[in-house]
């Protein structure tokens, strides 16, 4: 959420040259308005709408650049950018290590997820969203290109990130008008995802579906006003990013060995020790790689970014998920002596590695249905009552 506030904050202020505050505090009333009335199913809703402006900005942006843009080729060799870099071997590593597990994190992929109707709708749907934003994330990564060769990006890592809104900057106002209809929307769609998705997690997964529901809704709008504050004095938004990617990329693989079924052996306590002792690895790396403990600690949140000429950012994510999984390990050996140690004191079998019985899967219990062989998600199935011995 704080990501997302500070880039539109910052295409605001690039595109226009006034305060982007307004826009910001306007985003999160009319989201909060709109999700407390209709809830998760209306950001389907909005997402589609929104959706299709957003193909809508590309079309105009591609278009429109093409035709306004003029390239200084003596700008395309000295700028470098096509040269083979350390950067962009070590970026082949880190973006997908760090998009993939932050991913896992974002619930509302999960409530999509749960929420199609069957597994073959749910493929579709991912193959289509897979092939739109590859060719979307292309024609936009492209633009980076074009706006240093146009000079329109003068090369600062901070402004790196809207490369792009700095190019359209440069065309006609009535484009950049457009533009930034189509950027608040594109905006919108994922805040109120996010919004939605907090409520939901906060609801179901925290208190148990135990405290009235608007009462969530109130702590989620109480929570926008810190993010506001954060997003606003944000230095950049890729370190933003860059933070929760490193903080997922410790956590999720430690996370995802408990998601194997013949892992059932596999506990919370080494999930938590494993995240946090990812980034005790960081840390311990840090200090190690710079010589001393204030520079390691500034590798926790990535304070260099990813534009240093050096192997700190690429061993931080290489820390991250390795130490992760080493701590997990340790956790696990632990646990186990911990556990195999009482049941020797106390006169009783040891039973770390028994399999627990079958729990019930609630709203997610898988269906079969007869039309279609797939299954699906009935909320009314309790699945331990169907099944046989």
């Amino acid at each position: 959420m704080v990501a997302e506030l500070s880039a539109l904050q910052s295409i605001v202020n690039s595109l226009t040259g006034l305060n982007g505050l307004p826009v910001v505090i306007v985003q999160c009333a009319v989201t909060t308005i709109y999700t407390s009335l209709g809830g998760f199913r209306i950001s389907f809703i909005t997402d589609n709408i929104q959706g299709a402006m957003v193909v809508c900005l590309i079309f105009i942006g591609v278009i429109s650049v093409g035709v306004e843009t003029h390239i200084d080729r003596s700008l395309v060799d000295s700028s470098g950018l096509l040269n083979s870099s350390l950067l962009g071997w070590q970026l082949i590593y880190i973006l997908p290590v760090a998009i993939v597990t932050n991913d896992f994190f974002l619930s509302g992929f999960w409530m999509r997820t749960f929420a199609s109707k069957t597994d073959k709708d749910l493929v579709i749907g991912t193959s289509v969203a897979t092939v739109a934003v590859l060719i979307i994330l292309t024609l936009v990564g492209v633009t980076g290109l074009l706006a240093a060769w146009s000079g329109a990006w003068d090369g600062d890592s901070e402004t790196a990130s809207i490369a792009f809104f700095l190019l359209l900057a440069q065309l006609p106002a009535w484009v950049v008008g457009f533009v930034l209809v189509m950027t608040v929307s594109l905006s919108t769609a994922a805040f109120d995802s996010l919004q939605s998705a907090m409520v939901s997690t906060a609801s179901n997964d925290i208190f148990r579906n135990k405290i009235n529901f608007w009462f969530i809704r109130a702590g989620v709008v109480l929570i926008i006003i810190p993010v506001v504050v954060v997003a606003l004095k944000s230095p950049s938004v890729l370190q933003i990013f860059l933070i929760s990617d490193l903080v997922s990329a410790s956590s999720i693989p430690v996370l995802v060995i408990g998601l194997n079924s013949r892992c059932y052996w596999w506990r919370g306590f080494e999930v938590v020790v494993g995240g946090l002792g990812g980034l005790l690895t960081v840390f311990i790396f840090g200090t190690i790689y710079f010589g001393n403990a204030r520079e390691g600690s500034k590798l926790l949140i990535l304070e260099n970014g990813l534009y240093s000429d050096d192997w700190s950012a690429f061993g931080a994510f290489v820390a991250a998920p390795i130490g992760g999984l080493l701590w997990g390990l340790a956790a696990f050996g632990l646990r186990i002596g911990y556990q195999l140690v009482m049941a020797k004191l106390h006169g009783r079998r040891f039973d770390a590695f028994d399999r627990p019985p079958s729990e019930t899967m609630g709203s997610f219990a898988p269906r079969e249905t007869p039309q279609s062989g797939n299954f699906e998600r009935d909320p009314e199935v309790d699945l331990p009552d169907k099944q046989g011995p």
